[in-house]
């Protein structure tokens, strides 16, 4: 069936020659060798920081992508060319516990199995600036798995019967249309109409809040003082206070508005480190958890490059956030948080500095100052794709981590495509629950981890070339 309604030009996903594949995986492999180095020759200081603990994240859900376990098959059409793909449900497992069902949201770029995700808001995806976000979260309310019912839901969008597999496929089909504006369509007739169905009613809805943040994330301060507040904002009907693990030693406690030492807290509670005051200058992180199910259509992006993912269906699981606290009896006392901005093209980093002198941090070749007693966002510009790995350092050894990628266009409104799958699928592997592992190549995914690391070596006098000079170019910088 086609779509003329829908333009060819918005899908890129289109039928590839094993030559034009094998071009594509060496610059995929080039594409990551060489930002690799870049970031490495960059920001020299970032392995040391990893022994400080993780990066900071916004909260909620962490898991790490498993199998396609559901799915039928579909047809992406571009330039009068025609590819087939699997469609359907991903899996995830969540840190601590848990399960989570996701439908992918950018068809052409690769989804790597047992990549790490972390729940995000949409500003800092694809999603951002998609007028039609707010219908996938329809979508994914209105259909598999969330209605569940198979035979209700084949009346309603006037298929004669429906299967899980046929439910999975046209559900993925109608997100596509929507999340890449691509040319798509079920192979499987009563999938087809599942999808037409959900296209033409699905409706805009609100963004979901998330399963769990706490804001601010940083906090700055003098001893002797409660530093604060830190709000809880979560879906849980409470989370668990985990104190800062030196707690003990430093003096520092957790407190509500009254003083009060808390280990518990509700949504809108608002929570305080209390800091002595002959304590010495230094930092502390708190830690909040709870059991909750992560609300349908958040959105999950990949802390390496993986497609990104929207949630379809949750069980019951471990959602976390942390906040730190930094407090100095003098001089500079920053507090610094970070968070993607797609509509920008970066990463916005916040920095409060509460002190008496002005905190002044280079990063990647550029000083920025924060005066004394000042908050001021940084909007550091990144190409999109493009890995960031950075540590900023303050006074007393303050240091904070950041690192991710900055995924924020589909391949198709890159007007090229620059990832795509590495092999086509498989009849024989289309069309069911999988019980084995699933090639994720079939849904813009790739397997061929063998080539790509032949092609790397190839490549690594080129980058380390590369780095040399960067380094050479580049002072050494946190």
């Amino acid at each position: 069936m086609s779509y003329g309604s829908r333009s060819k030009g918005n899908a890129v996903f289109s039928s590839l020659s094993a030559s034009a594949r094998r071009r594509g995986a060496a610059r995929l492999a080039a594409a990551t060798l060489v930002s690799g180095l870049v970031s490495g020759g960059l920001l020299a200081t970032a392995g040391v920081a990893a022994a400080d603990g993780a990066p900071q994240s916004e909260g909620g859900a962490t898991a790490t992508l498993g199998a396609l376990k559901t799915y039928g098959s579909a047809v992406v059409h571009d330039g009068g060319k025609d590819e087939q793909v699997a469609a359907g449900l991903f899996e995830m497992s969540v840190d601590n516990g848990g399960t989570l069902q996701t439908y992918c949201i950018d068809i052409h770029n690769p989804a790597q199995k047992e990549a790490r995700y972390h729940e995000t808001s949409w500003s800092g995806t694809s999603l951002n600036g998609n007028r039609n976000a707010g219908r996938i979260r329809w979508i994914l309310g209105n259909s598999y798995p969330q209605v569940n019912d198979l035979a209700a839901l084949a009346a309603e969008a006037g298929a004669k019967g429906l299967t899980e597999q046929d439910a999975a496929a046209g559900t993925q089909v109608a997100i596509w249309r929507y999340s890449d504006g691509a040319d798509v369509d079920a192979v499987d007739p009563q999938a087809e109409k599942l999808a037409d169905y959900l296209e033409k009613h699905a409706r805009n809805l609100p963004e979901p809040a998330a399963s769990l943040t706490l804001d601010p994330p940083a906090v700055p301060g003098h001893p002797g003082e409660r530093l604060g507040p830190v709000t809880v904002h979560t879906n849980a009907d409470s989370v668990t206070v985990t104190p800062p693990s030196d707690a003990a030693a430093g003096g520092v406690k957790i407190v509500d508005k009254n003083g009060k030492a808390i280990t518990y807290a509700t949504d809108g509670s608002r929570i305080y480190f209390q800091v002595p005051k002959k304590a010495q200058d230094g930092s502390a992180e708190l830690t909040v958890q709870a059991s909750t199910t992560v609300p349908v259509g958040r959105a999950f992006a990949s802390e390496t490059r993986s497609q990104t993912q929207i949630l379809a269906g949750s069980s019951e699981s471990t959602v976390s956030a942390t906040a730190t606290a930094t407090w100095a009896a003098k001089g500079a006392i920053p507090a610094l948080s970070a968070e993607k901005n797609c509509a920008k093209g970066g990463v916005d980093i916040t920095a409060v500095n509460k002190g008496g002198k002005a905190f002044t941090f280079e990063l990647w070749g550029a000083e920025h100052t924060i005066p004394a007693g000042q908050t001021q966002t940084v909007s550091i510009p990144l190409q999109e794709d493009q890995p960031y790995d950075f540590t900023i350092k303050g006074p007393g050894g303050y240091r904070k981590w950041f690192k991710g990628v900055l995924d924020c266009k589909t391949e198709s409104s890159t007007g090229g495509l620059r990832t795509q799958t590495l092999s086509g699928p498989s009849p024989a592997t289309v069309g069911g629950t999988a019980t084995t592992d699933t090639n994720l190549a079939e849904t813009g995914s790739t397997s061929a981890t063998p080539f790509i690391a032949g092609t790397a070596i190839a490549l690594v006098v080129i980058g380390g070339a590369a780095l040399v000079l960067i380094r050479k170019k580049t002072p050494t910088q946190d």
